[in-house]
């Protein structure tokens, strides 16, 4: 049988649990889900493992407490983190998932030297930025999943409003992860019409909000615990793209230095993904508004990365 790619999962949480799912059910990578948690990545991956028989999949599944079954790895999709809790400042939040961030990337980068970090973990672009300046790994293999994300859910709502597919609807999301996420309807087509021509600008203003808030939605239905079907899925979107070299243009939170205007911040924008990571950083054309509020989005990360800076320090 040819070697697999293996691909690591780290963090065994809801999105770190399907995603090892959605991989095993690919049939075409080894999953490693690693954990802090004794006895958890071990059970899930047992758990994934015996539904392959019933799936039609043999891929293999392992679930670990430390690194060492990650060597070799193509590929890490890193989910491991704290959600906020009630009474927690956002400092506090970032400076612990900072810390996560750091052990995880270099107890991989150590074993695996050519691997392409996908991170999951919020507050995404800084945790990026994190990633970035302890390994020292070049920009094209540090990717930040944000951007498939919220793409997906404005195609969603725009499909439910017109009454199509989802997959119809194509839809381009940049800036950063959250408040200040800048969302194009001028690149967003249902069926190749530009959306604009398809419903009122009030109605296109309330789904750019509700994509906006998108993640704040479900947690308020949830009540505890946020979304995991959607990121995982958006996560594993990433990895097929690259190990099957589709240079598909998705966009991610990578490092930006002079694209689109932007030195040196991490910042979604819509990049080439494919064998090598993040291949090529694709530029459209934008109004003055929308560059305006790519800035505004770039200077809320960097706000974010000064932050993290001082509290790692």
């Amino acid at each position: 049988m040819m070697e697999r790619p293996k691909v690591t999962v780290v963090g065994a949480g809801n999105v770190g649990g399907t995603t090892a799912q959605r991989l095993a059910e690919k049939n075409l990578y080894d999953v490693v889900l690693v954990d802090i948690v004794q006895g958890v990545p071990q059970g899930k991956a047992l758990d994934i493992s015996q539904a392959g028989p019933v799936c039609g999949y043999s891929t293999m599944v392992v679930g670990t407490n430390d690194y060492v079954q990650t060597a070799g790895s193509s590929i890490a999709v890193i989910t491991s983190g704290i959600p906020r809790k009630p009474g927690m400042s956002r400092d506090e939040l970032l400076a612990t998932n900072a810390k996560i961030v750091k052990s995880v990337v270099m107890e991989l980068v150590s074993r695996s030297p050519d691997i392409v970090l996908i991170l999951v973990t919020n507050p995404l672009d800084a945790m990026v930025h994190v990633a970035r300046s302890v390994t020292g790994l070049p920009k094209s293999r540090i990717i930040g999943m944000a951007g498939v994300l919220d793409s997906a859910r404005m195609r969603t709502f725009i499909a439910a409003e017109l009454n199509v597919r989802a997959t119809e609807v194509q839809a381009m999301v940049l800036g950063g992860h959250g408040d200040t996420m800048v969302p194009l309807p001028r690149y967003t087509t249902v069926r190749g019409r530009p959306v604009s021509e398809l419903m009122s600008k009030e109605k296109l203003d309330a789904i750019v909000k509700r994509t906006r808030d998108g993640g704040a939605e479900i947690v308020g239905l949830l009540k505890t615990g946020s979304a995991f079907y959607a990121p995982s899925a958006s996560a594993v979107a990433m990895v097929e793209s690259i190990l099957k070299d589709e240079k598909q243009v998705m966009p991610c939170a990578v490092l930006c230095e002079g694209e689109y205007g932007l030195k040196n911040v991490v910042v979604g924008v819509p990049v080439k993904i494919g064998r090598g990571g993040a291949e090529q950083i694709v530029e459209y054309e934008l109004t003055n508004d929308e560059r305006a509020a790519l800035e505004t989005s770039a200077d809320a990360v960097r706000e974010l990365c000064r932050t993290v800076d001082r509290l790692m320090a």
